[in-house]
C-alpha cells in the first residue's frame, strides 16, 4: 500500500525532514531498495550504506545524517520500521471463501469474510470469527473457539475444545491441543494421567511452524496476549506464559512450568518442570533449567545447569583452560 511519508511518519511516531509528500510503496533492504522503497539505519557504522542506496526516504535516529534522502527520526529505528512495514506491505491470503473441498460441520458457526482452504475440516460446534483465513489442510476440533482476523497457515490441527483470541497468527504444522506427556507408575506399567485441560491462546500471538503446545492435565495451558513462539517450540502440559514473552526455536517447556511477562528465552533451551521464570528473565541459548528453579525477576542465565551469566563466564573461562591446567598438573605430579 502507497504512503506519504509524512503521514507514515505520523502514523509510526516519527518525525518528518525532508520531503513529507514523497510517496512510499514499499520496504527493503538497502542494496536491495527502489527509490520509492523505506530503509532505516540503526547505527553511524550503517550509514554509509543507507546514503549509497537509490532508496529516498529512511528511518533513522537522531544524529545520523543522510544527505540527499527524507529522513524519518525516531530513536527506535526498528521498531519504526516494522512497524511502517505492517502498514506499507499487503501480506497473501491464506484463503478466500470457502473452498468446495472444505468440510464444515453443519453446526459450526462463520463469521463474515471467512476463508477456508482445500481439504480443511471444522468441526462441529467450533466457532471461526470474522475475517479469520484458515489454510488448506487444516484440522479445527470440535468446540474450538477462533477469534477474528487470525491468520491459520496449512496443516495446522486444533485438537477439540482449544481457545484462540483474535489477531493471532499459526504457522504450518502447528499442533494445539494434543495430550500433554503425563503418566503414572504403578512399579511394572504406566497408567495415563488425565489430559482433561484446555489450550487457551491470548490475543497478538504467533505460533511458529511445527510448533507444539499441549492441552492441561487439570489445570488448562495459557499463552498470554503479545507472546511470540518460535518454529518447533514445545510447550507443555499446564505451562502458563506470560504477556509478551518470546521463545526462540527448539525450546522445551515441560509441564507446569511458568513463564513470566517480556521473558526471553533463547533457542535451544530446556525447561524442566515446575520451574519458575519471573517478569524480564532471560535464558541463554542451549540453556538447561533443572526441575523447580527460580529464575529471579530481570536475571540472566546460561549454561547447563543454568546459572547467573558472570558465574557461566567465570566458569566457562577456566573449562577453556583445562588442558593446559592438566598439563602443569602432570607436571607437578611428576616433580617437574
Amino acid at each position: 500500500m502507497r504512503r506519504m511519508a509524512g503521514e507514515l511518519a505520523e502514523t509510526i511516531g516519527a518525525r518528518v525532514e525532508g520531503n513529507a509528500a514523497l510517496e512510499i510503496t514499499g520496504v527493503a533492504a538497502p542494496e536491495r531498495a527502489g527509490a520509492k522503497e523505506l530503509i532505516y539505519v540503526e547505527t553511524p557504522k550503517h550509514a554509509a550504506r543507507a546514503g549509497a542506496s537509490p532508496a529516498l526516504c529512511a528511518i533513522a535516529p537522531d544524529g545520523i545524517a543522510l544527505p540527499g534522502k527524507t529522513v524519518l527520526r525516531s530513536a527506535q529505528p526498528k521498531v519504526a520500521f516494522a512497524k511502517a512495514a505492517a502498514l506499507l506491505l499487503e501480506r497473501a491470503p491464506i484463503a478466500a471463501g470457502i473452498h468446495p473441498t472444505a468440510l464444515v460441520a453443519p453446526l459450526a458457526r462463520m463469521g463474515a469474510n471467512v476463508g477456508v482452504g482445500p481439504y480443511a475440516v471444522i468441526g462441529e460446534d467450533a466457532h471461526i470469527g470474522d475475517g479469520t483465513q484458515i489454510g488448506a489442510h487444516c484440522v479445527i476440533g470440535a468446540g474450538s473457539w477462533i477469534g477474528e482476523n487470525c491468520r491459520i497457515h496449512p496443516r495446522v490441527t486444533l485438537y477439540a475444545g482449544v481457545r484462540v483470541g483474535h489477531r493471532v497468527e499459526i504457522h504450518a504444522g502447528a499442533v494445539l491441543g494434543a495430550d500433554g506427556f503425563g503418566y503414572a507408575f504403578d512399579g511394572e506399567k504406566y497408567w495415563k494421567f488425565p489430559q482433561a485441560g484446555l489450550v487457551e491462546i491470548a490475543d497478538d500471538v504467533e505460533i511458529g511452524a511445527n510448533a507444539t503446545i499441549d492441552r492441561g492435565s487439570l489445570d488448562d495451558t495459557r499463552i498470554a496476549e503479545g507472546a511470540k513462539l518460535d518454529n518447533l517450540v514445545h510447550v507443555g502440559h499446564n505451562v502458563q506464559i506470560g504477556a509478551h514473552t518470546v521463545i526462540a526455536a527448539q525450546t522445551g517447556i515441560s509441564g507446569s512450568s511458568k513463564l513470566g511477562h517480556h521473558v526471553v528465552v533463547g533457542g535451544q533451551v530446556g525447561i524442566a518442570d515446575h520451574c519458575t521464570l519471573e517478569d524480564g528473565a532471560i535464558a541463554g541459548a542451549q540453556a538447561g533449567i533443572p526441575t523447580g528453579k527460580i529464575i529471579r525477576k530481570g536475571q540472566t542465565v546460561w549454561g547447563t545447569p543454568a546459572r547467573p551469566l558472570d558465574q557461566f563466564k567465570e566458569a566457562y573461562f577456566w573449562f577453556a583452560r583445562l588442558p593446559e591446567l592438566a598439563e602443569r598438573l602432570k607436571k607437578l605430579e611428576n616433580g617437574k
